[in-house]
């Protein structure tokens, strides 16, 4: 523990593949695993206030924190590698800086001055990276700067690194950057002069980097080091390497490997000792060395970036190395998804995840998807709009309500089983406004959310709008669809799950957001169970016919 509180700053030139966000929580995985306190923010350079409202094929998940911030992505790499839960002031945009800076000159705080980028929006962005530090929580703050040296958004975000290193003073404030070093198949060498102009591009800005963090396909020779240290102007043991990963869990170890964690302490003037990483090794051995596999399908209709749907990708893994399976994925695009074409693209797997969204797009095809599983036996999880999908294909083909809908697809359906918030009902703005953050959730006695989470009562994440419309709960329950967890302030529904079924979970909030190395979620690790033993008992019954 320190007793002041330490900054480390991660910009990134031309970077591709891995970023500054997994160095970020690597680095920030080994100074824990040495007794300190970390955290880690993200700064973004866009003028959206939050990702709230972009569209996932433009900026990846929006990863919601307990206290219902709507964040970027890399928060969620954050969590999963620290275990240590983030919040609202993890994540800064510059629409957030910009709207809190025009609040107060709207408010006469700054007493009749011209307001400027400097100092007033630096100040604004010094004031956001500090306050975690000031909280005393932590020893180590790591701040993840947005976008590429040299953008005109990322300028005043360096502008206030630069005044952050004077005011902090020596050895409580370094930088890291993170930069290409390409390989060139025709000459057959790495060439550093991208690393060296960005390098360059950054001291433009008043901002020596402390570390270099190069990533490249091919080890660094040590020339190439030395060369790199010279015209950078850092030590040659701070010009550290970042070699492809066959996964971004090896990572942590890379870096170990490589002395990054040493190199930081030591310019920070702080203890160094040997990080106890043996339970993330664990985890990785796990990972890397299964003893089967099984193939779940994911249904949803922004498949074609894998970014998309990030967080319940890495909660499979991290729920796959529990029950050393590993956890074969395919994407499968709802829009293309119809009864005629639903056998074939489903018969064969194992489970299916029906995957979180928003609008009318692709949700027959999920409906169909619902409905082949849970006809065929086959283990299901949905999640928010995928459990929606579910009490809608359950009200549909056995209550026999045809037209059973939800009103976010259908305003004016007579039977909405799926139906809007009454707290919801007038708000016209998109962003900020839905059922988010940590909610509480009863678990029903005797039923298979209670088994698997093995407790009374949880809290989950979420994010939407829509709700199970109580009016026909008992209609349901009396046909089979159970609900097995419900807020016990509001008594919405949370979880619905079918008994008759081998394994079968629709649950309105998002869990994949809180899987972690350490702490994999039940939820998923009981669904690839299931997976497996519906994988085992098929074969059998397979060979059993031949």
């Amino acid at each position: 523990m320190t007793t002041t509180t330490k900054y480390i700053f991660v910009t990134g030139g031309v970077t591709s593949s891995l970023g500054k966000g997994i160095i970020a929580a690597s680095l920030a995985k080994l100074l824990q695993a040495q007794g300190y306190r970390v955290t880690i923010q993200k700064l973004d350079p866009y003028i959206n206030v939050d990702p709230g409202t972009l569209n996932p094929y433009e900026h990846g998940e929006c990863y919601v924190t307990d206290d219902g911030a709507e964040t970027d992505l890399d928060l969620g790499h954050y969590e999963r590698f620290l275990n240590v839960p983030t919040s609202q002031a993890n994540n800064v945009t510059t629409g957030r800086i910009y709207q809190s800076v025009i609040e107060k000159e709207r408010r006469g705080e700054f007493l009749g001055k011209t307001v400027q980028v400097i100092p007033h929006i630096t100040d604004e962005i010094k004031a956001r990276v500090q306050s975690l530090g000031n909280s005393g929580d932590y020893d180590i703050i790591i701040t993840e700067i947005g976008g590429t040296v040299g953008d005109i958004e990322s300028l005043p975000y360096i502008e206030a690194v630069r005044q952050l290193r004077w005011d902090l003073g020596e050895n409580n404030g370094i930088v890291i950057h993170l930069t290409l070093v390409p390989f060139l198949s025709a000459a057959g060498e790495l060439k550093t002069k991208p690393t060296q102009h960005s390098v360059k591009t950054l001291m433009e800005s008043g901002v020596q980097a402390d570390i270099l963090v190069c990533r490249t396909e091919h080890d660094l020779p040590n020339d190439l080091r030395r060369k790199l240290a010279l015209f950078c102007n850092v030590k040659e043991e701070a010009v550290i390497q970042s070699i492809d990963a066959s996964t971004i869990y090896d990572v942590p170890n890379l870096m170990l490997d490589q002395g990054l964690d040493k190199v930081v302490l030591k310019k920070l003037n702080l203890k160094s000792t040997k990080p106890d990483i043996s339970r993330w090794n664990e985890f990785v051995k796990r990972h890397k060395n299964p003893k089967t596999e099984v193939t779940i399908g994911l249904v949803g209709k922004y498949v074609e970036l894998q970014d998309s749907y990030k967080s319940i990708l890495e909660a499979l893994i991290h729920a796959g190395a529990e029950n050393e399976v590993k956890v074969n994925i395919e994407s499968i695009h709802s829009e293309y998804l119809s009864s005629d074409n639903i056998k074939l693209k489903l018969s064969h797997l194992d489970g299916v995840l029906v995957a979180p969204g928003f609008g009318e797009r692709g949700i027959e095809g999920k409906i169909d998807a619902v409905k082949f599983v849970r006809e065929n036996n086959i283990p299901f999880l949905g999640i928010c709009l995928g459990m929606q999908m579910a009490v809608i294909e359950f009200a549909r083909n056995v209550l026999k309500i045809k037209d059973a809908n939800s009103t976010e697809m259908a305003p004016d359906c007579d039977n909405p089983v799926i139906n809007l918030m009454e707290d919801q009902k007038n708000i016209t703005e998109m962003g900020g406004t839905m059922r988010l953050g940590s909610w509480d959730c009863d678990l029903k006695m005797g039923s298979l959310a209670r088994d698997i989470y093995k407790a009374e009562s949880i809290k989950e994440r979420h994010r939407h709008r829509y709700e199970f419309n109580s009016a026909y709960k008992s209609q349901m329950e009396e046909k089979g669809l159970i609900a097995s967890g419900l807020n016990p302030n509001t008594g919405l529904v949370e979880i619905v799950e079918l008994p008759e079924h081998s394994w079968f979970v629709g649950v309105q909030y998002h869990p994949e957001y809180k899987s972690t190395v350490a702490n994999p979620h039940p939820l998923f690790v009981a669904f690839v169970k299931a997976a497996f033993n519906y994988k085992k008992k098929h074969k059998s019954a397979t060979l059993a016919q031949k």
